[in-house]
């Protein structure tokens, strides 16, 4: 059994060095490259090495958003809570999540939709221009996708990276039919833990804390 570190910045520290160890040969340039650390990091999942796209004016269009002081809209609270609020905030934004409100809840009945996707629907022209991370509900990505279909609503960036058996793998597959910035995945891996180290790592970047 090795040494155990207590100190924080020594774990870190250390965590990149096995991450880079395992994942050494990656063919991504920076700051791709860190941003797909950072999720392994997160997750200790060396798949991500492998299966996280970006479109090619995702990392650009997130941080001019971010440095312009836009809010983050995300599916779930679980997203919103793992988001650094202290550097959205040194940036000038805000994170919003509106699933939990009565209207979203009322109209999902109405509706016979999940919350996730009643909250995008309700957000509506909200959503052109911004920020979106999905991290956890597959059914609000593809409502995403419907109104950028149907109603010509086309966000900023979308980090889209929900997770599960059910309709994760279509809603990703769906995105990246559309030619505007967004970070995704390929299969049933994600959830929110992703998303937030995705924004995270965005974050960093438009405050130079790492690669600019």
């Amino acid at each position: 059994m090795g040494v155990i570190i207590f100190k924080p910045q020594q774990i870190e520290a250390q965590s990149f060095q096995i991450i880079d160890r395992l994942v050494g040969d990656m063919k991504l340039p920076q700051p791709q490259a860190d941003i797909v650390k950072r999720v392994i990091h997160a997750t200790a999942d060396t798949d991500y090495a492998s299966n996280i796209i970006f479109h090619p004016d995702s990392i650009h269009s997130g941080l001019k958003l971010l440095r312009g002081g836009n809010n983050i809209i995300t599916d779930v609270n679980m997203l919103k809570a793992g988001i650094n609020k202290n550097m959205l905030e040194r940036c000038g934004g805000k994170v919003r999540c509106s699933i939990s409100t009565k209207r979203v809840r009322a109209k999902a009945g109405q509706w016979g939709i999940t919350r996730a996707a009643a909250a995008m629907r309700l957000l509506g022209h909200e959503l052109d221009g911004a920020l979106v991370a999905v991290g956890n509900a597959p059914t609000a990505l593809l409502e995403l996708c419907r109104l950028m279909e149907e109603e010509k609503i086309i966000p900023g960036l979308i980090v889209g990276v929900p997770v599960g058996f059910v309709g994760a793998v279509e809603s990703k597959a769906k995105l990246m039919d559309f030619h505007i910035p967004y970070i995704t995945n390929i299969g049933r891996k994600g959830g929110s833990s992703v998303a937030a180290a995705i924004v995270n790592a965005l974050l960093k970047l438009a405050l130079n804390l790492i690669y600019s």
